[in-house]
C-alpha cells in the first residue's frame, strides 16, 4: 500500500500510530530526532508487531536533512505529521522555540510532500486551536477562539498552513483535532514515557501513584465547573491511533469532499481532573497524594468533543473507557519497574 512516513515515530501516539499501521498492511518510515522521546518504543513496536521500524534521528527544521528522508525512500506515499513541541506551559515560557519548531518543520514537510508526490498530509492537531469555546461539546465547525497558549497558536497556525497549501498542490489533507489521549498498549512494551517532569495529567498520576514523585499537583479548584477542576475528553492512546490510519485509508480511497477535511477525535465526554484522579484510585486500589495548587497559565476552563463526523465519516469507534485508559496507564507504569 506504499511508505507512510510518521514523524515523531518514537513519541507517545506516534508510536501506537505505527503499530496500528503496521497491522493495516502498511509500510513505515519514522523520523525523530529523540529530542523528546526514546528509542524504547522502536524495541516496543518491534515487539507488538514483529516488524523493525527504520528511525531517521532527523531535526525536520533542517530542509536539506528532511529532504534525505524522501531521496532514500522513493516509495513514500504519505505522511502523518506528530513531530513537534506539546506542553501547555511550557510553551507560555518559550514561545520561540515553539514557533520555530513546530512551524518551520511543518512548511519543510510540506514541500517535501509536494515536490515528492506524497499527496497524502495527516496534520497531528490538537482542541486547543479552540480556545475558550462559547459552549460545549465543540463540533468541528464551532468557532476557533484566540489560543490559550503559544502552543495552541502553532496549531491554528499549522491547521492553517495545511489547508493553503491544500487548496493551490495536489494534496489530499486531514486535520486531526485530538483531545487529550492517554493509556497504553495493553501489551505494555509502549506507553508514554516524558522526560522530566510530566506536563500531563494520567503520567503525573502514575508516577506518583508508584512513587516516583511524592506528590502531584491539581492546578485550580476554583473553576466553574461541577468540582472546580478542568473538564477535559480523555480518549485511550489506542483509539487515536486508529483514527490515524482510518484517515488515511479514507485519503487513499479519494472519499474526500474538499482538499482539506478536519476530524474531532475524542469520546465526547467531559471528564474533570478530580473524576480522572478518582476513577485511577478505584481501577489501581491506591490513593494518590495530590495537592490543589494555583490555575496554569495557558489552560482553559472546559472542553470536550461532538466526534460525530468522525463516526460516521471514517467509521471509528471508540473501543476504550475511562477504566480502561487508567488500566492501561497503570500496567504500563508498573512495567517500567520491572
Amino acid at each position: 500500500m506504499g511508505t507512510i512516513l510518521v514523524t515523531g515515530g518514537c513519541g507517545y501516539i506516534g508510536a501506537h500510530t505505527i503499530v496500528d499501521l503496521l497491522e493495516n498492511g502498511f509500510e513505515v518510515v519514522s523520523a525523530d530526532n529523540l529530542s523528546r522521546a526514546s528509542e524504547h518504543s522502536l524495541s516496543g513496536i518491534e515487539k507488538i508487531t514483529g516488524k523493525k521500524i527504520k528511525n531517521y534521528c532527523v531535526d525536520l527544521t533542517d530542509a536539506k536533512a528532511t529532504e534525505n528522508i524522501f531521496i532514500e525512500n522513493p516509495s513514500i506515499i504519505g505522511i502523518i505529521h506528530f513531530a513537534a513541541y506539546k506542553a501547555v506551559g511550557e510553551s507560555v515560557e518559550k514561545p520561540l522555540e515553539y514557533y520555530e519548531n513546530n512551524i518551520f518543520s511543518l512548511v519543510h514537510l510540506l514541500k517535501m510532500a509536494v515536490k515528492y508526490n506524497a499527496k497524502h498530509f495527516i496534520f497531528s492537531s490538537s482542541c486547543t486551536v479552540y480556545g475558550n469555546p462559547d459552549a460545549i461539546p465543540v463540533t468541528e465547525q464551532t468557532e476557533l477562539k484566540p489560543a490559550a497558549s503559544p502552543y495552541g497558536a502553532t496549531k491554528q497556525m499549522g491547521e492553517t498552513i495545511v489547508r493553503d497549501t491544500a487548496f493551490i498542490q495536489p494534496l489530499s489533507t486531514i486535520l486531526l483535532r485530538y483531545f487529550n489521549p492517554v493509556g497504553a498498549h495493553p501489551s505494555t512494551a509502549i506507553g508514554e514515557l516524558p522526560i522530566g517532569r510530566p506536563q500531563n495529567l494520567v503520567p503525573a498520576i502514575t508516577q506518583t501513584a508508584i512513587g516516583k514523585l511524592d506528590t502531584m499537583n491539581v492546578y485550580g479548584d476554583d473553576y466553574d465547573t461541577r468540582d472546580g477542576s478542568c473538564i477535559r475528553d480523555y480518549i485511550h492512546v489506542c483509539d487515536i491511533a486508529h483514527a490515524h490510519t482510518l484517515a488515511l485509508q479514507y485519503s487513499i480511497k479519494n472519499n474526500q469532499v474538499k482538499s482539506c477535511e478536519v476530524f474531532n477525535l475524542g469520546t465526547g465526554n467531559g471528564i474533570t481532573v478530580l473524576e480522572a484522579i478518582k476513577a485511577f484510585e478505584k481501577v489501581a486500589g491506591v490513593s494518590l497524594n495530590y495537592k490543589i495548587g494555583p490555575r496554569r497559565a495557558g489552560d482553559i476552563v472546559a472542553i470536550y468533543a461532538n466526534n460525530d463526523f468522525a463516526v460516521k465519516k471514517l467509521s471509528w469507534e471508540i473501543k476504550y473507557s475511562l477504566e480502561d485508559m487508567m488500566r492501561t496507564a497503570w500496567a504500563w507504569e508498573q512495567s517500567l519497574v520491572k
